[in-house]
Parts: C-alpha cells; sequence; structure tokens
C-alpha cells in the first residue's frame, strides 16, 4: 500500500492498493477468497464466476471455498465454472459460443479487483444479463461503493480500512486543487510512475 496523488480512468485517490500479490499467489488468494465466502455462506446459488482484472486464481479458490463439502451449497450439480470475459476494441464484454453455455441461465458471480467507479462492473453486469445469465453478487478484493449496478458489492477490503482514504473525479480532485502533481497512473494491473 502507498499513499501518494494516483489517477484511475476518471478518479483520482491518495491511495494506491497493490494488489498483484493477491491476483497472483495462491495463499494470500485463499485468504482472499476465504474472506468473499462469508458473503454466500447458504443463501446464494453461484455456478459461474465471472473473473475481471486478472482475477481468475481468486474466483478459482473460491470456487473450491463454495463446494467444499463442510459448505452449505446451494449448488445442485457441485461445481462452478471459472470464465474470463474477452473485451472488445470498444471496451464490450463478450463471450464465445463455447463459453456462453456458462452464462445463459447460470447464476454468475462477477468478481473484480476494485469496484470504486462501477464502470467496468456495470458493464459485467449487463454482458451477462446480455447472455442469459442471473448475476448472483459482486465480489472485489476493494470496493468503495456498497452496491453497483443494483446489485449489493461485497470485498475484503474498503474505505473504512484505509485511514483517511480518499477519492474524487479527476475534475473535482483536491490535491489536483492545491496544486499536488501526480505520482503515478494505477489500475487493476500496476502503477506507473510519472515523473
Amino acid at each position: 500500500m502507498a499513499r501518494g496523488h494516483f489517477a484511475t480512468t476518471g478518479r483520482h485517490t491518495n491511495y494506491y492498493v497493490d494488489v498483484a500479490a493477491q491476483k497472483s499467489r495462491l495463499s494470500e488468494a485463499k485468504a482472499v477468497a476465504e474472506e468473499l465466502r462469508s458473503y454466500y455462506y447458504s443463501d446464494t446459488v453461484v455456478d459461474t464466476i465471472l473473473c475481471l482484472e486478472g482475477t481468475e486464481v481468486i474466483g478459482t479458490c473460491l470456487a473450491e471455498q463454495l463446494t467444499k463439502a463442510d459448505f452449505v451449497n446451494m449448488n445442485s450439480h457441485k461445481t462452478i465454472y471459472i470464465v474470463t470475459p474477452e473485451v472488445t476494441s470498444s471496451g464490450q464484454l463478450m463471450f464465445r459460443d463455447n463459453i456462453v453455455p456458462m452464462i445463459a441461465g447460470k447464476h454468475v458471480l462477477v468478481l473484480a479487483v476494485s469496484v470504486s467507479s462501477g464502470r467496468s462492473t456495470s458493464v459485467a453486469v449487463d454482458a451477462v444479463q446480455y447472455y442469459g445469465g442471473k448475476v448472483a453478487g459482486i465480489s472485489a478484493i476493494f470496493s468503495t461503493m456498497e452496491k453497483c449496478a443494483g446489485f449489493p458489492v461485497h470485498a475484503a477490503f474498503n474505505p473504512n480500512d484505509l485511514m483517511d482514504y480518499v477519492s474524487a473525479p479527476a475534475h473535482d480532485c483536491p490535491m489536483c486543487k492545491a496544486g499536488r502533481k501526480l505520482d503515478a497512473l494505477i489500475n487493476s494491473y500496476g502503477f506507473s510512475k510519472l515523473d
């Protein structure tokens, strides 16, 4: 975690939370999955986990948690699909014909790295619904939003875990107004320092 002045697409924040280890290292992905599992304990059917922004390791660990024998599982077939969408040049999500049966008619959990503006998560919700899936929930490693696209967002971490967290639209950033230059550009894949 780093403090500074960071820019995402359309927003500025004073914290950069590096989630590369949570997305890539098995032990940390398991810990995030265990935290998220509690939100889907006994009353949510999850047939498919739609992994956004490189969250496939967490998605796999979460599927394993949700299908454990000691876990109250709502899934009738005791398995969960793990899928990743393709992103078109215009930013839309699509699924190939061989993947569509894993979405259509299924209860799909959308898993993201972070939900701050809700833009990419809303696109994922729209894609699930377009392909005939039912959104079972939205989960993320970090979220500044309690709801997105009409669904509750369950996250392992939120701004309450960070003292004095600030996230503002780029045009209304208090750090920019104070004349502070950007330290880095950030997204779910990492950061790029600005000199």
